[in-house]
Parts: structure tokens; C-alpha cells; sequence
């Protein structure tokens, strides 16, 4: 077997794995930060200026060293960074919002030796004889682990995601110290309530750290799509998963966003079979992949099949909760804010002691989610403002203090996937036809329109 890398350190580092290296390891950040806000404070001086607290702390030094802090200890700490940076990056200055955002992309992976480690601790030390060839050089390097490519002794290749030591036992420790330190340096604005946020940010670490739950997940997928050709999904290899290693057959392909010159028509098929497959989640399966990541997703152009990857965030939605969404969605096509509002209430987006102003604000987002399904012909992503107007109303109603109301974390979920295909829809340009799942699982709503 062969080693495509020899460990020579470059990038890599090590993952804090015990709870008082990662807890010193944020000392050390807000140490550094201070530090920075000494420095900061004397350049003011200096230029006969009297500094403000929030400008010495908002600053690009102290976010490089936040977003670099974050990345070596992934886990838990790297994910709340990432969910903050998707969240509140239009609140930030430019400058912040496009640090942090490295924090979207790979994290740093780790050295050679800590992952023998990992993986003698969940196959063995003679895990070797399982692989005619293993890279030690990762091909992605995400919050909760990496993955590996390899050829298995029977000649398959696969990939191999191995979780990040200590991962699965800081998730709320991290979480909480993160969060506080990011208030503490002023990288997250005093008026953002992102409490909510941290939240669902624990519930989807817990969920996304048990590999035998996201294998079984894939095996669901696989059956339930088993009758669409333009689907690909990995298989997976029990033999060689645990709940700290996840081995599945390989797939290749491009990244679904890196498409944005491809010919119109495979953006539009892309995007389609994305749109169609939610549609099918949540109305035919009651299960979905909640994780919007784009990539997520990638495309092989060979076979024109969409590969899903990922399905660490996959949960399962209840027969009451899928029909008070088709309700929903029957309203806002309609736009009738009395079939709406009662399914809405329901799923907790507000309560009797909301007031009119608010509930309207929420009615009139869920009418504007449904403006592409009103619209018979093709819908057009790209020229359309819809996906800056969603956020523009979402972010105007959570900056008001008296409507800091959270649903459940399943609605809340389900909002951010809905959300990133209509970005990625956005990115790519795409023209899709919704009417057609409008028609084919909202039969109430089969209506001529204009959006």
C-alpha cells in the first residue's frame, strides 16, 4: 500500500482533542485579541485619535485570528464560525465578512500521524491489509473531519471521512466558548439575538458526529431513490465504518457551483433535479437532507447525474409537519393569508401574543418564498432580486427586539435548505419550471400566474 504524501507539516496541524487544550486554545485567541487592541489603540493614539472599543476589537487582525484559531480547532468551534459568517456576514463590514468566510471553504487539515491514530483506534493496527493504496493527503477538509481517498484490497475505490478527534465530545462546550468570545471581540454585533443559532448549531454537531446514523441515512436515500437514474449516491462499506469513520464507494465529478459557464440547459437541469428532489423529500419521503452546504452536490458530466453527498444533517419530518407546510405553501401561492396563518402558528413561526405588524411581516415572506411556483413558465434565478429580497425582510425582522421568537429546530432546518438552493439557483442563473411540482404535489394550487 502506498502513501501519496509523506507528513511534512505543511498546513497541517494537529486537532486539539481534549477539553482543556481546545478551552486554553480560546484563551490564547482572546489573549491575542487583546493584544491586538493594544496595538490598535496606541496607532489611534498616535494619529491624535481618541479610539472607540468596538473599532479597536472589529478589526481584520482580530478576525484573521479568529478565522485561523477556528480553522485548526474545527469541530464544534470551527461550525459555529461558519454558520455565523452565513448568518450575520451582511451585518459585518466587508473586510470582516470576507475572513470569516474562509471559514466556508477547507479547514486545516490534520498531520499524517494523528490520522494513523484515528484510524488504529476504530479499525485496528493492522488496518493496512484492508488497502492496496490509501492517500494520507485529504481532499476535503470540513468542521467535523476529513476525507481520504483510497483503493480497497478487493479493488474498490472509496472515500473515507475520519472524524476529528474529541469532535463528538466538545460539541456544546465549544459552542458556548466560541459564541462568547465572538461577542466578547465585537465580531458579532450587539443587536444580532444569535442564541437560536447556537441552538440548532449543537442539535445538527450531535447529529452530523454519529457516522452509523449518516450511513444509515445514505442507505435510506439509496432505496428511495432507487427508481431515478439521474441521482447518484455513494454506497457504503460496513466492514470499514464506525461511528468516528465513514467508508463509501467513491464518487467524482465537478462541484454543482463551479458550473456557472456550463451550457443554460444544464444549469437548468441541474437545478431542477435539485428543486424536484426536495419536492420529493418533503412530500413523498418526509425526509431530508437539511445541510445547504454546496458542496453538497456535485456533477457528473459523463452520466449527467447529480451526485448527493453528506447526509450527516438528514432528519425526519412527521405527517403533521409536512402537511402544515403544504398548507402553507398552498396559501402563499394563493396568497391567502387566512389559509396560511393558522398552519404557520402551528409550526411556532409565531404565537397569540405576536403582534399584527410581525405576523404580517412572516405571511409576506412565506408569499414571496412561493413567488417561483406561482409563475408558470420558467422562473429565472439569476435576473431575479427574490433571494436579496428574502434576506433583506428575514434580517429586518429578526433585528427587532420584540420579535425574538425561535421555532423548532426541524423548521428551522428545513428554512436554511430551502434557502440555499434558491442561492445556488441564484449562482448558476437557472431557469426552472416550479409550476410543475406546484401541479404535481400541491394539486390545490394548479393556477395560472405571473409571480
Amino acid at each position: 500500500m502506498s502513501n501519496d504524501l509523506p507528513d511534512n507539516g505543511d498546513r497541517r496541524r494537529a486537532v486539539p482533542s481534549g477539553r482543556v487544550t481546545r478551552l486554553l486554545g480560546l484563551g490564547s485567541l482572546a489573549t491575542g485579541i487583546a493584544g491586538n487592541m493594544l496595538v490598535e489603540g496606541a496607532r489611534h493614539l498616535a494619529q491624535g485619535k481618541r479610539p472607540r472599543l468596538g473599532d479597536l476589537m472589529l478589526t481584520p487582525a482580530n478576525a484573521h485570528r479568529v478565522a485561523d484559531k477556528l480553522a485548526h480547532m474545527r469541530g464544534a468551534a470551527m461550525k459555529v464560525g461558519q454558520l455565523l459568517s452565513m448568518d450575520a456576514g451582511d451585518l459585518l463590514p466587508p473586510e470582516i465578512g470576507a475572513i470569516l468566510a474562509r471559514l466556508r471553504a477547507d479547514a486545516t487539515p490534520m498531520p499524517m500521524s494523528q490520522v494513523v491514530s484515528v484510524l488504529e483506534a476504530n479499525w485496528g493496527e493492522g488496518w493496512r491489509r484492508h488497502f492496496r493504496q490509501f492517500s494520507f493527503t485529504p481532499v476535503a477538509a470540513a468542521s467535523i473531519g476529513q476525507v481520504h481517498f483510497g483503493v480497497t484490497s478487493d479493488g474498490q475505490r472509496v472515500a473515507v471521512k475520519i472524524q476529528y478527534p474529541g469532535v463528538r465530545q466538545s460539541i456544546d462546550s465549544d459552542i458556548d466558548n466560541v459564541a462568547a468570545l465572538c461577542r466578547m471581540s465585537g465580531l458579532i454585533p450587539k443587536e444580532v439575538d444569535f442564541g437560536p443559532l447556537l441552538q440548532q448549531a449543537k442539535a445538527q454537531l450531535h447529529e452530523e458526529a454519529d457516522y452509523l446514523r449518516e450511513a444509515e441515512s445514505l442507505r435510506r436515500y439509496r432505496d428511495l431513490l432507487a427508481d431515478s437514474a439521474d441521482y447518484a449516491i455513494p454506497a457504503v462499506r460496513d466492514a470499514l465504518t464506525t461511528p468516528s469513520v465513514l467508508t463509501m464507494t467513491r464518487m467524482d465529478g465537478v462541484p454543482v457551483e463551479s458550473l456557472t459557464q456550463a451550457p443554460q440547459e444544464e444549469r437548468d437541469r441541474i437545478v431542477t433535479l435539485l428543486m424536484a428532489l426536495l419536492f420529493r423529500e418533503m412530500f413523498e419521503f418526509r425526509l431530508i437532507q437539511t445541510d445547504p452546504n454546496f458542496a453538497n452536490y456535485r456533477y457528473d458530466r459523463e452520466t449527467r447525474q447529480l451526485i448527493l453527498l453528506d447526509f450527516g444533517a438528514t432528519r425526519d419530518y412527521s405527517v403533521e409537519m409536512i402537511a402544515r407546510y403544504r398548507q402553507i405553501m398552498e396559501g402563499a401561492i394563493q396568497r391567502d393569508r387566512e389559509m396560511i396563518a393558522p398552519a404557520a402558528m402551528a409550526l411556532d413561526y409565531f404565537d397569540a401574543n405576536t403582534s399584527a405588524k410581525h405576523c404580517e411581516a412572516v405571511l409576506g415572506i412565506f408569499i414571496d418564498v412561493c413567488e417561483p411556483l406561482r409563475f408558470d413558465g420558467a422562473y429565472d434565478f439569476g435576473t431575479s432580486e427574490l433571494a436579496a429580497r428574502l434576506r433583506d425582510a428575514g434580517m429586518a425582522l429578526g433585528m427587532e427586539r420584540d420579535f425574538w421568537h425561535t421555532p423548532a429546530a426541524d423548521v428551522l432546518l428545513l428554512h436554511r435548505k430551502m434557502a440555499g438552493l434558491y442561492l445556488l439557483a441564484a449562482r448558476l442563473g437557472a431557469r426552472v419550471q416550479l409550476s410543475q411540482f406546484r401541479d404535481g404535489f400541491l394539486p390545490r394550487c394548479g393556477l395560472g400566474g405571473g409571480g
